[in-house]
């Protein structure tokens, strides 16, 4: 077994993971919000729908589908001209990040159109029928019957975003994938790369118990 300085190694992951702790909470924040507003807009403009309008629909439903294909590891070097514009800078933490919020919009729109689609429109119709305005039946009605599957799409979604953060740590941006691919890989030390490994497979099996659990709790009710 290889040698490993544990005293200078466990800051050095405390770091990373805090590194990549930030950038994922900042993209499932943000990503979380813009791919909510999205996927709401795909799913009430769809076709027999609330709001529906089928100009508004193609239009976002082509957006999405050009953009949430693109593999991140490509996305991210494609948007590096935007992100210097808005962020003032085309690589590292800050780029990485940016990267990450406009994908995990993409996706999260996806899963949250498909989770709403899961409502019975039967529940929607007797909203309707009962007066209830577009503001109430989303925030009443389908919001909450829809919640449990919701949760679980953003569960998915978080575990999708940790893989992005550790392909954007590859490509420089730090984080744990920086950190196993720089103290690990290269340098030909197996210990460290499933260390990190491991602190990932934790992070990501306690995440997906957590929405398991609340999910399940929803469902019953």
């Amino acid at each position: 077994m290889q040698d490993v300085d544990w005293s200078r190694v466990v800051p050095q992951l405390i770091e990373a993971t805090g590194e990549t702790f930030y950038m994922v909470t900042i993209a499932l924040a943000l990503g979380g919000v813009f791919g909510f507003i999205l996927g709401m807009a795909l799913y009430l403009t769809r076709r027999g729908n609330l709001l529906q309008n089928r100009v508004v629909f193609e239009i976002i439903n082509v957006v999405v589908n050009f953009f949430r294909p693109i593999p991140f590891v490509i996305f991210i070097a494609a948007v590096q001209p935007l992100a210097r514009a808005v962020v003032g800078i085309g690589i590292g933490i800050k780029a990485a990040t940016f990267a990450m919020v406009i994908a995990a919009s993409f996706g999260i729109a996806r899963l949250v159109e498909q989770n709403l689609l899961s409502v019975n429109p039967g529940v929607i119709e007797a909203a309707r029928a009962m007066g209830a305005s577009l503001p109430r039946i989303i925030w009443s009605v389908l919001i909450p019957e829809a919640l449990g599957s919701l949760i679980l799409g953003y569960t998915f979604a978080f575990v999708a975003i940790i893989d992005m953060s550790a392909i954007a740590g590859v490509l420089g941006a730090g984080g744990l994938g920086d950190y196993a691919i720089q103290y690990g890989y290269r340098q030909f030390n197996w210990v460290i790369t499933w260390t990190t490994v491991l602190v990932i497979v934790v992070i990501v099996q306690v995440v997906q118990g957590l929405g398991n659990g609340l999910s399940r709790r929803r469902l019953r009710r």
